[in-house]
């Protein structure tokens, strides 16, 4: 880029007065940049977990989410328990900001007012029964024929094909099936994850499998299928057991919340009862704890414990020597020590502590969220677009407290609307 010629001083020039009495002002502030999201409508048939979270993820970043739900009850979530304010949790949790209609997609008039949003939706996201979404025509592949432009997603248990495709994929079993529970727990109990890994995993991949989608559509004019499964989610989260195993010909054991292969790496009582953790990465670290925590700086030259494989090797020892220094100090102490040391540490929390987790309140990290119970206190979510504008995190939806609305923006009257009401085909 060339640069413009520059004025040439004037000789003998006489200064001239600046023609503001003082200093312009800083240039101001641009406009926050949109979510990336606006203006991008996505249909769901969704319930329980992976699908839900996928599409609040969606709704966060501005896209419009019109959940679709049974008019019997709605999203099975909706009764899982009754802990927010009489509304359950997970169903709290995984669809803020969505529109509910409540549509018997049985009835050929249900399912032609489903087809109504699809007509101007940019995406559709279903995580019915396998089999379930084909026999209604929901299928990926017919919406996509239909559709040109549509994004459609179909999140399953075990993938379309193969001995697994109708065999029924609730969270903890894919856990066991995709192998995480072996590796999960203690040597003597084998444990799941305390959270809906399969159905997060699964989540994000569908989430991310829009992103890429729509990107590929503003090039090419065309939507197309998505497909994930939680099996196939889950077994790539799995990742460094399987390599292990695969190539290294062993599989890893279960060390409770020890690592299975770097040593000290695990949490030890502390004075006044908490858990400090600690994680030892290479030998370096371990010498500066031996001299600066320990203060055994013997232990950084004795071949028992000098390399990370002496100290896995002698892990019971090694244990043995760091739990009995920490249990003297109690944990906030424990922690300074090891920080001063350059010693990665955490407390081992319960989920009140997150709660109130100090970092997260440093960084307001907390919103409120609209519904049918109040005001209910919500998590920003991870993405963070500086410059642009604070993600939206609308209300939790009643059952069918859209289907109204949306049904007159399809052209409706109030007496067709009564009409399927009276008939069960709406709520």
């Amino acid at each position: 880029m060339n640069s413009a010629p520059q004025p040439q001083p004037q000789p003998h020039a006489q200064p001239q007065p600046h023609p503001h009495p003082h200093p312009p002002s800083a240039a101001p502030h641009p406009a926050p940049l949109p979510l990336p999201l606006d203006g991008v409508t996505v249909v769901a048939v969704e319930q329980a977990v992976s699908a839900p979270f996928a599409t609040r993820q969606l709704a966060d970043l501005g896209a419009r989410v019109i959940k679709v739900e049974r008019p019997d009850g709605g999203d099975f979530a909706r009764g899982y328990d009754t802990a927010a304010h009489g509304l359950a949790s997970h169903f709290v949790w995984a669809n803020r900001g969505k529109e509910s209609i409540a549509l018997d997609l049985k009835d050929p008039r249900g399912l032609a007012a489903l087809h109504g949003l699809l007509a101007d939706a940019d995406v559709f996201v279903q995580n019915l029964a396998q089999g379930a979404a084909a026999r209604l025509g929901l299928d990926a592949a017919a919406l996509c024929a239909r559709y040109p432009r549509l994004v459609a997603v179909d999140i399953s248990g075990y993938g379309a094909q193969g001995p697994y495709a109708h065999k029924r994929a609730y969270d903890m079993l894919v856990q066991c099936e995709a192998a995480l529970v072996s590796v999960t727990g203690t040597p003597d109990q084998p444990v799941k994850a305390g959270i809906p890994a399969a159905d997060i995993a699964a989540a994000m991949y569908a989430f991310s499998g829009v992103l890429a989608a729509l990107l590929r559509r503003g090039a090419t004019g065309r939507g197309g299928p998505v497909e994930v499964s939680m099996l196939d989610a889950l077994a790539e989260w799995m990742g460094h057991p399987l390599h292990l195993t695969m190539h290294g010909g062993e599989e890893p054991a279960r060390t409770g919340l020890a690592h299975a292969v770097i040593a000290p790496y695990d949490a030890y009582p502390t004075a006044d009862g908490d858990r400090v953790l600690l994680s030892v990465q290479n030998d370096r670290e371990w010498r500066r704890l031996a001299e600066q925590v320990l203060e055994r700086p013997e232990l950084a030259e004795d071949p028992a414990y000098a390399t990370n494989s002496a100290r896995t090797a002698n892990r019971e020892k090694t244990d043995a020597v760091v739990a009995e220094v920490l249990a003297r100090f109690e944990a906030a102490e424990a922690l300074a020590r090891l920080e001063a040391a350059g010693i990665a540490c955490a407390r081992l929390n319960s989920v009140a502590q997150l709660a109130g987790h100090p970092q997260l309140a440093a960084r307001d990290r907390w919103r409120e969220i609209g519904s049918p119970a109040g005001p209910l206190r919500a998590l920003l979510p991870p993405i963070g677009l500086p410059g642009g504008a604070e993600p939206r995190m609308g209300a939790v939806p009643a059952l069918g407290e859209h289907t109204d609305a949306l049904l007159r923006a399809l052209g409706m009257t109030g007496a067709q609307i009564t009409a399927l009401r009276r008939d069960g085909v709406i709520a």
